[in-house]
């Protein structure tokens, strides 16, 4: 049987092996540096094996070794040729890398015109990490609370953390940090992508810096401006974290690279076999761009495949880390006939050892023909619901026949995962990508004019609304009807069956000035403000998160069905007008219909309880009923600008204007902490 050759640099005894694939190159070489990465100290030649792995050894070298590769041969880009051995290049299995990469003109230049790019490139840093052989299950199950973290603008203005740590992984484990996620039940962090990114090319000119991390060159190594001590200090991290019973899981971004388009820089994959590792259409090739980011990688080629695969597995393994949320992730399935959901890549994500048992979470389009896969993803995949946004954002801006369309997705989306019996949903209102929950209620346009394209990039279409003055304002009856717009958007999100997602700081009132499209905005504009925060909406988003967690009919992910059973006489949701009568189909189809009540079973058996969440998006209060029961009562939970809990008799509830309420029904007498559980 034929080895299985381990690319990358590998620490043996008696020196370090390196294997790299290139399928075309004539020649490639091995390049070892000093310790500050700046001087070259030796070449090597590397021999070609089977299926185009070159390697060589190198005796007496040990971890901590710097290094990088020259890969020569055919120099044609009209026809998808690079090679040029002036470029030095980054190994794709680097595990670290000893600075931050950082663009520049020459790094693109043709051959023989820019001269050696050693000094303004990466080097690869042999490292010795090992890991856990069979890691331990992840910690997230579907219907919990995601929140999406960027590393470095979470903690870049904390008031807690101080010094170098601000903006690091390391600064996600300090006590004020973990005290947040735990106050606002958070069951994992989504980290944006923290493996090694360039800027792209013009944003140098502006001055600006790429702030989100998705133009990635090197998968696996970690970039050291998030994480400083490389994969330790994620492990170090995600052990923290799971200590306090919150997962992580990292968006990684597998679709494209930071060499862009056919004009961009050398670094890595194109100059090593750019016709492999990249997708290409026509006579000559030309790079096919369904991500927008000028290139996309060929996840159906076997070597693309292998490099993801080991990716994902390297995370698991050495840093134990509970999932993965795959950016553009049609492109993990594209073939040559388009997407297929049992495309070889997909069906070794499900099927693999390490990987298969870890929450997998689809972005489910790209920008290419046939791209927009909502729904399409094959189990256990879950899969971030845009559907569910947009219907959110148009019911509370007051769009017409928006009840029925809200109420499916508070029950889970089935109509998109209709095949299924656990819904796969990940609902959210807001994202990175996009206003902030603040900014949907306080502008109508988008405001990008910063980023330095006259405000054409980002989208124009935000479903969003400014509450009668486009942006901020000193008017006092303005703000408030913002932040009541911001905590109904908040409780319907902590109110909707399945997988919820909260973007970090959307909890408080962070804004972005109606930028909604901030990645090029490494600065105040998208560090968060934590001294500003709305504490009073922040306790509203922790009463949420405790209601959510105490009463799990709200997280399941099973199809409501409408029908008593389980030992119950309550179906397991009704749908209800403010008195209380059940909604019809004539009623779901009033346009103007802005109110109704969802009321769900907890439990089952004699002892299932109702949740009552009653929801009013009118301008105006509007009476709700509460029905009674005997040996039962009703109490508050979660009101925004009223006491967070209390007793109530059955019969009439106020619910303010713009407003979700929460009641739960309790035996009378029981005391208020005493825990249910539901399936």
């Amino acid at each position: 049987m034929k080895r299985a050759v381990q690319l990358g640099a590998v620490a043996k005894e008696g020196g370090v092996e390196f294997s790299v694939v290139s399928t075309t190159a004539e020649k490639l070489t091995l390049c070892l540096f000093d310790e500050k990465g700046m001087a070259e100290t030796a070449r090597h030649d590397m021999e070609r094996g089977e299926d185009g792995i070159w390697s060589c050894f190198v005796e007496g070298l040990q971890a901590g070794a710097r290094y990088g590769y020259r890969a020569d041969g055919r120099y044609d880009p009209h026809n998808g040729y690079f090679f040029d051995p002036a470029k030095l290049l980054v190994d794709p299995y680097a595990l670290a890398i000893d600075r931050p990469y950082a663009y520049r003109e020459r790094l693109a230049a043709a051959r023989g015109e820019g001269g050696d790019t050693a000094g303004l490139v990466p080097k690869a840093v042999v490292t010795t990490a090992r890991g856990r052989l069979f890691p331990r299950p992840p910690l997230f199950k579907p219907g919990g609370l995601i929140y999406e973290v960027p590393v470095r603008a979470f903690t870049k203005r904390h008031p807690a953390i101080h010094g170098p740590m601000r903006g690091t992984v390391a600064a996600l484990r300090q006590p004020e940090i973990v005290e947040h996620l735990v106050g606002l039940g958070v069951g994992a962090v989504e980290l944006m992508p923290i493996a090694a990114w360039i800027d792209e090319r013009h944003l140098p000119p502006l001055n600006l810096r790429n702030a989100w991390g998705y133009n990635p060159v090197t998968f696996m190594a970690l970039d050291p401006r998030l994480a400083p001590g490389g994969i330790a200090e994620l492990r170090e991290t995600v052990e923290a974290l799971h200590d306090a019973g919150i997962a992580v899981i990292l968006d990684v971004v597998l679709n494209h690279t930071g060499e862009a388009d056919a004009i961009g820089p050398v670094l890595s994959l194109r100059g090593l076999d750019n016709l492999a590792y990249y997708r290409h259409a026509g006579e000559p090739p030309r790079l096919d761009n369904v991500t927008g980011c000028g290139n996309t990688l060929d996840c159906d080629h076997p070597v693309v495949r292998k490099l993801i695969v080991d990716t994902l597995r390297h995370f698991v393994t050495h840093a134990e880390v509970d999932g993965f949320r795959f950016d553009l992730a049609t492109v993990l399935g594209r073939t040559d006939s388009g997407f297929d959901a049992e495309a070889p890549l997909l069906r070794m994500l499900r099927e693999d050892s390490v990987v298969g048992d870890r929450v997998l979470i689809a972005e489910p389009w790209d920008i290419g023909e046939g791209g927009y896969r909502l729904g399409g993803f094959p189990p256990p995949f879950l899969e971030w619901n845009d559907r569910y946004r947009d219907d959110v954002r148009r019911f509370w801006r007051g769009d017409a026949g928006m009840a029925g369309p809200l109420a499916t997705r508070l029950a889970g989306s089935f109509d998109i995962f209709r095949d299924t019996p656990r819904t796969r949903t990940v609902n959210f209102v807001a994202a990175h990508d996009g206003m902030t929950l603040a900014d949907l209620v306080s502008y109508e346009r988008k405001h990008n004019s910063a980023n330095g394209e006259d405000n054409r990039d980002g989208h124009d279409e935000n479903l969003s609304w400014n509450n009668g003055v486009e942006g901020k304002t000193t008017n006092a009856a303005i703000v408030e009807r913002r932040r009541h717009d911001c905590a109904a958007l908040l409780a319907t999100l902590f109110a909707s069956r399945g997988t919820i997602m909260l973007t970090a700081g959307d909890e408080f009132g962070r804004s972005q000035h109606g930028n909604n499209n901030a990645y090029a905005q490494d600065n105040e504009t998208t560090w968060l403000d934590w001294e500003e925060a709305d504490g009073e909406l922040l306790e509203f988003a922790r009463a949420l998160g405790a209601f959510r967690r105490r009463f799990r009919v709200l997280s399941a992910t099973t199809r409501l069905t409408g029908e008593a059973g389980n030992g119950s006489d309550f179906s397991d949701v009704a749908w209800l007008t403010e008195l209380g009568d059940p909604l019809t189909p004539e009623d779901w189809q009033e346009e103007g219909r802005r109110a109704f009540t969802m009321m769900l079973r907890e439990g089952d058996g004699p002892a299932a309880l109702r949740i009552a969440v009653f929801i009013n998006a009118n301008d105006h209060p509007r009476a709700f009923t509460l029905p009674g029961r005997p040996g039962h009562e009703w109490r508050r939970w979660a009101a925004f600008d009223a006491p967070q809990s209390g007793t109530v008799a059955a019969g009439i509830i106020p619910a303010p204007a713009r407003s979700v309420l929460f009641y739960a029904e309790a035996p009378a007498g029981e005391a208020e902490d005493t825990a249910t559980n539901s399936d």
